[in-house]
């Protein structure tokens, strides 16, 4: 266990991970005629009694967001872009944290971590981790920070790309939050779709099939938006056209990237068309939104 002199003094630092899954429904219908691992957090609450003040400290966001970058960039990572809606929840996060004077990643009561970038920020977001402190000074809070194996990894963690900072003081000390995140681009509709007809034809290619013709059916979309409303896969939407094509419903972050376990389907010789089928949603599942997709091969 790490001891540091009571002049730079950090408490009860903790650090929360958690990472999207995609789900995939590989079960395709034959046309013919056929939810964040958690680090353990040990929460401590300060001993000398609080003062607390309402602002922001802005000054200190800054401080912190730049000692991050450069550590970053010894250590050969991109640098982090600060992100109003991650702010947003880091900031309401530390004010919580002052008003229960402990650190800690969730009170009772509180939405968890995913849950809180979700309501704050639009991004759509494959990664995300926070770490949280309580010390004087933005350059304490960060050497300490850095000293502790698990938010070190979070600060340098290069696939983190943005993050939202929050800094609320309590007399002398500082509230700490750190809410690191991967945020993914923000395709439109006819991209995922785009995206996904380049992998197929990709594929298809890589197997020495012809090449399929492309018929997006017309109510497609609005059976892959029927599974983001169910939050489920294979709706009944899904279901009726499986009695007339092969179809393959899935889930992605990464519409450029099949799934495991498609290519049986897709490189299939009899094949001559497919269709696309894209809805982007958040739900229960996937607070921080995610494509959810209809493949039907004919």
């Amino acid at each position: 266990m790490l001891k540091f002199s009571r002049r730079l003094l950090a408490l009860a630092l903790g650090t929360g991970v958690m990472t999207l899954q995609p789900a995939v429904h590989l079960a395709a219908a034959d046309g013919s005629g056929q939810s964040a691992h958690r680090a353990t957090l040990k929460t401590a609450s300060a001993s000398a009694p609080d003062i607390p003040y309402l602002e922001y400290e802005f000054q200190v966001e800054q401080d912190l967001l730049q000692l991050a970058n450069q550590s970053r960039q010894r250590a050969g990572a991109p640098s982090l872009v600060l992100d109003t809606g991650l702010t947003a929840a880091a900031r309401s996060h530390a004010q919580a944290m002052l008003e229960a004077h402990q650190l800690s990643h969730q009170f009772s009561g509180e939405p968890t971590l995913v849950q809180r970038l979700a309501a704050s920020s639009s991004l759509q977001l494959e990664q995300a981790a926070e770490n949280v402190a309580l010390d004087y000074s933005a350059q304490g809070g960060h050497e300490h920070l850095m000293l502790s194996p698990p938010h070190r990894a979070n600060l340098l963690n290069p696939a983190y790309n943005t993050v939202g900072l929050g800094v609320v003081r309590s007399g002398d000390r500082l509230y700490i939050v750190q809410d690191f995140a991967r945020a993914l681009p923000a395709y439109s509709a006819d991209e995922v779709k785009d995206r996904i007809a380049a992998a197929v034809s990709q594929a298809r290619r890589q197997a020495s099939r012809n090449v399929l013709f492309r018929h997006d059916l017309q109510n497609a979309d609005d059976a892959a938006c029927s599974m983001a409303h169910a939050d489920k896969l294979g709706t009944l939407p899904v279901r009726q056209l499986a009695q007339r094509f092969t179809v393959l419903t899935y889930t992605t972050l990464h519409p450029e990237t099949l799934p495991a376990g498609a290519s049986h389907a897709i490189h299939s010789p009899n094949l001559h068309s497919f269709s696309i089928g894209a809805c982007y949603a958040r739900t229960d599942t996937y607070p921080t939104g995610i494509q959810w997709i209809v493949l039907t091969l004919n």
